[in-house]
């Protein structure tokens, strides 16, 4: 039997920042006959979820909303027209929770967890049953909680248009958690790892992880042209993680190899129009660039049974929040003092 009351954080509005974020209580939300009841049992941070409070967040959004995509948890109680799920299944949340397969569409666009619709920084929450995956079995739950967003936005890139093969060549920019997640995807499947980063502490990480190079980008600023040096024949990386923005993607372009792909997920180095290069720069490298926007549940099932077969364990920042200290870990996670994913304890 659960509660009838419980903590949650809600995000009111988006012009005080994180003053906008406020810890109430609230009841318990009852299981309708297509949903599912979870106690959730850890939650992670996105960079997404530090922009909404602070009015930056260019994708649907429905305040007051209680923040977080992602989640993970136990499975207490069913509806009675529920077929997927039981009691006592291991849960992790699905981002974008109408986005079940195929392309994404308008419709799906606009079911975000955490921005539309109430999310995971919360005790318990109730879920229609398309919303969930089952987590997967060699992960504890605050691993499992790292899948939602960053992890199925590599999945998608790595995968969702033009899927990796063995031997090809990857880039992945910094130590966030879609790269990080993008090198261990890369690795399982037999594929070449490039990284880039500042610091040199991390690049000893990121070859730890298996990246088989790392390119300092404060030393080497035209970092593109000497990932190239580092492939094949020179020609060019095959797929490209890239979270940087204006600054960054010139130097992506100048890698890429004909007939590669540039998925865009992040822009953490800010916009630059007078920097940023044209749409053309895709013909005269010949290249695809993809706007990525997480991915569906039948990507997030395919990526499951992946993590599950190769053994992947999320990559989680050595700091763990306890869920009244969400601010905190906004904070920590906007001064980028996180490696990987910034995970948050619940229940």
């Amino acid at each position: 039997m659960s509660p009838s009351t419980m903590k949650q954080w809600v995000v009111e509005d988006k012009e005080h920042g994180f003053d906008g974020l406020v810890y109430k209580d609230a009841a318990v939300p009852k299981v309708g006959e297509n949903e599912v009841l979870v106690k959730l049992h850890a939650a992670s941070l996105n960079y997404r979820d530090l922009v909404i409070p602070k009015g930056q967040y260019p994708f649907a959004l429905k305040l007051p909303v209680v923040p977080g995509s992602d989640g993970a948890g136990e499975v207490i109680e069913v509806g009675s027209k529920v077929a997927e799920f039981k009691k006592g299944d291991q849960v992790a949340t699905l981002f974008n929770q109408g986005h079940q397969y195929g392309e994404i569409d308008t419709y799906a666009a606009g079911t975000g967890l955490g921005g539309v619709i109430d999310g995971t920084l919360r005790e318990y929450g109730v879920f229609n049953e398309q919303g969930l995956v089952k987590a997967p079995s060699n992960l504890d739950a605050r691993e499992a909680s790292t899948l939602s967003c960053a992890a199925l936005t590599s999945w998608n890139a790595l995968y969702g248009l033009k899927p990796l093969k063995p031997g090809q060549v990857v880039l992945v920019q910094g130590t966030g958690g879609v790269s990080i997640f993008g090198l261990q995807f890369a690795k399982a499947a037999g594929a070449t790892v490039i990284a880039t980063t500042s610091s040199t502490s991390k690049a000893e990480k990121l070859k730890e992880l298996g990246a088989d190079h790392v390119i300092n980008y404060k030393t080497e600023p035209n970092w593109g042209d000497a990932a190239r040096k580092l492939t094949p024949d020179g020609a060019g990386v095959d797929h490209i993680i890239e979270v940087g923005g204006s600054g960054t993607l010139r130097q992506s372009f100048k890698c890429v190899k004909f007939e590669g792909i540039i998925s865009v997920i992040g822009f953490l180095g800010g916009v630059d129009t007078k920097t940023q290069p044209t749409v053309l720069e895709s013909l005269t490298h010949i290249c695809t660039v993809r706007g990525v926007y997480v991915g569906s549940k039948a990507l997030m099932k395919d990526m499951v049974r992946a993590i599950e077969a190769n053994d992947i364990h999320p990559v989680v920042d050595e700091k763990v929040f306890s869920l009244d200290q969400t601010r905190e870990a906004y904070e920590y996670m906007l001064a980028q003092k996180h490696f990987g994913k910034l995970a948050i304890n619940i229940n």
